[in-house]
């Protein structure tokens, strides 16, 4: 009936609808995902004047990250960086496969 007919194009319309959100915004689960492991770190990055911004997730699921505040400058940035901020993303985030921050200060320098 008409009724039926209707609720079976809805469903298919919503079906349609994921699929093609899908595959148009495949790495926006993803970012969510990197996200929400980063907010485990943002309160020390915080504290310290500082924070980090995903830029991107590239198609091979390298996270690129950019630091923001006093971690931009910071030399424990990349201590930070390894016993943190990359371990968070990657255990959170198996699909992950690689974590880079484009303006990571070498320890000591």
């Amino acid at each position: 009936t008409g009724h039926n007919y209707l609720a079976q194009n809805e469903q298919i319309w919503v079906k349609y609808c994921n699929i093609v959100r899908t595959f148009t915004h495949p790495m926006d689960e993803l970012i969510e995902k990197v996200e929400l492991a980063l907010n485990n770190i943002r309160p020390y990055l915080i504290a310290d004047g500082g924070n980090v911004d995903v830029l991107e997730i590239t198609p091979d699921f390298t996270v690129k990250l950019e630091f923001t505040g006093s971690c931009g400058s910071c030399p424990m940035s990349s201590m930070t960086f390894k016993a943190g901020i990359e371990e968070a993303i990657l255990k959170n985030v198996p699909e992950i496969k690689k974590v880079e921050a484009i303006n990571m200060v070498a320890f000591g320098a």
